[in-house]
């Protein structure tokens, strides 16, 4: 067994890989950056090497630097967690080469499963179904074209080197193709080095089934049954289940023995998912489900098979990594019960689902659930990773009873200040389609207006606020006597702001004029809603322009779209801010003119920084 394991990863992954190596006696290294210094995973661990600055680029996506601290500090193995070098077989090689243990699957198996294209007809070479497309290596856009009109719109042009939904365009109508190619081209280029891509039909109510695999040295092979992963937005996944709703057991048997010739066609070892797309337009059937790709690590919503079926994939990854056999043979494996996974995400559904950054003075977890969380109360939410927060993961007997110990455990979730997508989870677990197993790929998409814009607060829920407001001080943030600015009026308020922007004001009784500074706060108000509260003096409250366009974060502007003195409408487009991982379109809030413009392309901007200023026409 390994004695000593370093993580190559950060946040609730590197926590959760840590956890299940004390349990079994293994010293853990964890690495980290300037970022994550005082992170909860540092603090975790038996032991931490500093790896570099905080953009990953210059820290934990450097393979040298994390092999060297794993021989500094005499780790036997490295395990990659998910995300960063997980899936990049020039590192998994390079760990080899140092004579390290590497906790996943072999090089070879990696690089068979990187490329779509290639994947896709090593897959049918071994009995898969996969999905009717062209995966061939001419990529003339004339003979591009041909072949989709061969397979018949819509379809979709992917990146064979993409991912994260990256490099992917859906074609509606051939006449659409040409700029839609380009379009994908240009994207897989910039962020994967690699322009070639494969075409394949669109399906038009897809559903995003997975399957869990596990391989050994020894030749064994096994599935862990399915993963439901249809609800995404923007192909980025929110809630995940496990088994799938309406799966017969026939069906079933078929798609996780096509799994499992999968995996056997790449001599897999270690945790890996086989993700394979259903065109659910006639329920679940073997015949409408084909594979789409194999991610060679072990998944972010792996807990949800852990929960059905009582094994601790981390464990058994380290097993494996060690020389030993799969700890259960196929029909010793079985379904039981029902488990949900929400991904809880600093952002603000109302605002397009920006990220948001910043501390987290308060921080509560709902009960009867599993926390996977690389954070805590007084931590921060980084401007530099990925802003999940934590996965809410729920469990039980069936499907009804673990959404609605899910949804009682989002409800019973407080974060302040940060905002977060707690009141979009509730909506979308509360949705009824969801409820009934209707699910397909587009259901996010197709209500989004519904479930970014609760319902206003009715007369009692803002009885409670008010209530909740007034509170005696010294009980913590969650219940604080706030207090409002001095030489103003002794008379505070309480300010309700929905994610839709709708302002509703209740007076609450006379303060002190030493209470606290004012301050805001986050409210639960039923299952799926949640507002700040804000306690300010009579004399009003003050904010920025409306026409002032602020970075919602620090990050770099990649480009400005308008010039000063321009005339803009509502909504156009008018710079891209480029932060935590991803591109921010900033739009125009009103028609009007651009009055002020300090934004400029290649510079870095902090939060908060006056980017533009628009006035309407006539000011």
């Amino acid at each position: 067994m390994i004695n000593s394991l370093l993580i190559a990863n950060r946040g609730e992954i590197a926590c959760r890989i840590i956890r299940t190596a004390r349990a079994m006696g293994i010293r853990t290294i964890a690495v980290y950056s300037d970022a994550d210094a005082k992170a909860l995973h540092v603090r975790h661990a038996d032991e931490a090497v500093h790896i570099g600055p905080s953009p990953a680029r210059e820290s934990y996506l450097l393979g040298e630097k994390i092999i060297a601290a794993a021989k500094a500090t005499g780790a036997e193995a490295i395990h990659p967690g998910y995300g960063f070098l997980s899936e990049n077989a020039a590192f998994a090689q390079a760990v080899i080469d140092a004579g390290l243990i590497w906790v996943g699957p072999k090089p070879a198996s990696i690089e068979a499963m990187g490329l779509k294209d290639a994947a896709k007809q090593l897959m049918a070479a071994a009995g898969v179904p996969v999905t009717p497309g062209y995966l061939g290596e001419n990529q003339d856009p004339p003979f591009l074209a041909q072949q989709a009109a061969e397979i018949g719109c819509p379809v979709l042009i992917k990146a064979v080197a993409g991912g994260g939904g990256k490099g992917m365009r859906l074609v509606e109508k051939a006449d659409d193709f040409a700029d839609s190619l380009a379009s994908c081209q240009r994207e897989a280029s910039a962020s994967f080095g690699n322009a070639h891509v494969l075409i394949e039909k669109y399906i038009q109510r897809p559903r995003h089934i997975e399957v869990q695999v596990f391989g050994d040295s020894h030749g064994n092979i096994v599935h862990l049954f399915e993963r439901d992963c249809s609800l995404q937005r923007r192909h980025q996944k929110v809630i995940e289940e496990a088994p799938a709703p309406g799966m017969d057991e026939a069906t079933r048997a078929e798609l996780c023995a096509a799994a499992v010739r999968a995996a056997k066609a790449v001599n897999y070892e270690g945790a890996g998912t086989i993700e394979f797309i259903a065109d659910a337009s006639e329920g679940l059937r073997a015949d409408r489900i084909w594979f789409m790709e194999m991610n060679t690590r072990l998944q972010v919503e792996h807990p949800v098979t852990e929960e059905i079926t009582g094994v601790d994939l981390v464990e058994w990854q380290l097993r494996v990594a060690s020389g030993e056999p799969l700890p259960l043979r196929q029909d010793e494996l079985s379904i039981n019960g029902w488990a949900m996974e929400a991904r809880l995400y600093a952002e603000d559904p109302a605002k397009g689902f920006l990220p948001a950054i910043g501390p987290l003075e308060h921080l509560r977890f709902g009960d009867d659930l599993r926390i996977d969380t690389g954070i805590e109360e007084g931590g921060a939410v980084s401007p530099f990773y990925d802003p999940m927060i934590a996965k809410l993961i729920a469990r039980g007997t069936n499907r009804d009873e673990a959404i609605q110990t899910l949804l009682q455990g989002v409800d019973e979730t407080e974060v302040w200040p940060v905002r977060t997508n707690a009141g979009f989870l509730g909506l979308l677990l509360e949705h009824p389609q969801f409820q009934s197993g209707d699910v397909d790929t587009s259901l996010i998409g197709r209500d989004l207006d519904v479930l970014v814009h609760a319902p206003a607060p009715d007369a009692e829920e803002l009885a409670e606020a008010a209530a909740l407001l007034a509170a005696s001080p010294g009980t913590g943030p969650w219940s604080a006597a706030l207090g409002f600015r001095a030489n103003s009026a002794p008379r505070a308020e309480v300010r309700l702001v929905d994610d839709g922007g709708a302002l509703h004001i209740v007076a609450v009784d006379e303060v002190e004029a030493d209470t606290p500074a004012s301050e805001v706060l986050t409210f639960n108000a039923g299952f799926a809603r949640r507002y700040s509260l804000e306690r300010v003096d009579g004399g009003g409250h003050h904010s920025a322009h409306d026409g002032d366009i602020l970075s919602p974060m620090p990050g770099k502007i990649i480009a400005v779209e308008v010039t000063q003195g321009q005339a803009v409408t509502k909504g156009q487009k008018l710079l891209t801010l480029e932060a935590m991982k991803m591109e921010h379109t900033l739009v125009a809030p009103f028609d009007g003119v651009v009055a002020e413009l300090s934004a400029v392309a290649g510079s870095q901007v902090q939060v908060e920084a006056l980017l533009a200023r628009i006035e309407p026409q006539g000011d």
